[in-house]
C-alpha cells in the first residue's frame, strides 16, 4: 500500500466511522477502487486497525465521561454502596453492551474477514438497512434520557451491534436505530453508540494489528492512516453530536440507497464481485 493510499482510506475511516453510512463498506468500495485486494488478509487487517484512530478520537472527546465511567464502575466494585450512582450504572451497561459483538465478532471472524467482504453485501445491505433507520426514526417516542438507560437497553444495543458486522449496515447506525426503538431520545441513543464504540473497535484493531504489521502494508501506512483517521474522526464527532440533536439520522438514508444502487448496478454491468 502506497502512503497516499493509507491518507485516503485514513479520510474515509475518519469520515464515515460515527455518520450511520458504513465505514466499513466505504472503505471496501475505496479500496476497490484504488486497485487493492479487498480478499487480502493484509488489507482487512489495516481496515481494522485504523479503526483505532478514531478510537482514540472518541477517548479524548469524552475524556471526562469515560474517567467518570471507569472511577464509577471501579468504584462501585470496591464499595457496594457506590453502586446507585447514574454513571455506574452507565459504565455496568457499556459493559453489558459490549459481549455480545465480542462473542459473535470471535465466532465469525473468518466469515466476516471473508464472504462478507464483498461489494455485492455491501450495497445490499446499504439499502435494506435504510429501512430500519428510517423506521426507528419514525417509531419511538423518545421520552427516556442518558439516566434511564437500563442493562436491557444496553443488551438490545449490543446485540443489534452485532449485525454491523456486515458491511454496509454501519456500527453508529445500527446501535443509534436500536436506541431509538428503545425510546431512548436521539442524544443519548448517539452517545450509547460511541461508548459501545470503544471496546469493540479498540478489541478489532488490537485483534488485527499483527496481520497489518506483518502483512503486505507495513507499520508506514498504517500509522499515517491511523493518524489520519483520528483527526478526521474528531471533527466527525463533534459534528454528529450536533446534528443529531435537531436532525433526523434518516436524513442519511437517501445517500445510503443511492450508493447502494450504484454500487449494484456497476457491479451488474461489470460483472465484479
Amino acid at each position: 500500500m502506497d502512503l497516499w493510499q493509507a491518507v485516503v482510506l485514513g479520510v474515509v475511516e475518519g469520515v464515515t466511522e460515527f455518520l450511520p453510512v458504513s465505514s466499513t463498506g466505504h472503505l471496501t468500495i475505496t479500496e476497490k477502487l484504488m486497485g487493492l485486494s479487498i480478499d487480502d488478509d493484509s488489507i482487512t487487517a489495516f481496515t481494522a486497525v485504523i479503526q483505532m484512530g478514531a478510537i482514540v478520537a472518541v477517548l479524548l472527546y469524552f475524556f471526562r465521561d469515560i474517567v467518570g465511567l471507569l472511577r464509577a464502575g471501579l468504584g462501585g466494585v470496591r464499595d457496594p454502596a457506590r453502586r446507585g450512582t447514574q454513571d455506574w450504572r452507565l459504565a455496568c451497561a457499556v459493559v453489558v453492551g459490549s459481549i455480545p459483538i465480542g462473542i459473535v465478532g470471535l465466532a465469525a471472524k473468518d466469515f466476516i474477514s471473508g464472504p462478507l467482504r464483498s461489494l455485492w453485501v455491501v450495497g445490499v445491505a446499504l439499502i435494506a438497512w435504510s429501512a430500519v433507520m428510517v423506521y426507528a426514526e419514525r417509531r419511538p417516542r423518545a421520552t427516556r434520557h442518558e439516566a434511564d438507560v437500563t442493562l436491557r437497553d444496553a443488551l438490545a444495543v449490543g446485540l443489534v451491534q452485532c449485525v454491523a458486522l456486515v458491511p454496509g449496515v454501519s456500527r453508529s447506525g445500527a446501535t443509534i436505530s436500536a436506541g431509538l426503538l428503545r425510546d431512548l431520545d436521539r442524544v443519548t441513543a448517539t452517545r450509547l453508540s460511541f461508548f459501545l464504540s470503544i471496546p469493540a473497535l479498540t478489541a478489532a484493531g488490537l485483534l488485527e494489528l499483527k496481520d497489518s504489521l506483518n502483512g503486505g502494508v507495513g507499520l508506514g501506512p498504517t500509522l499515517l492512516g491511523t493518524v489520519v483517521a483520528f483527526v478526521v474522526a474528531y471533527a466527525s464527532i463533534a459534528w454528529l453530536l450536533r446534528f443529531v440533536a435537531h436532525h433526523s439520522i434518516a436524513q442519511f438514508v437517501p445517500y445510503r440507497v443511492a450508493l447502494g444502487l450504484v454500487v449494484l448496478a456497476v457491479l451488474a454491468i461489470t460483472g465484479s464481485s
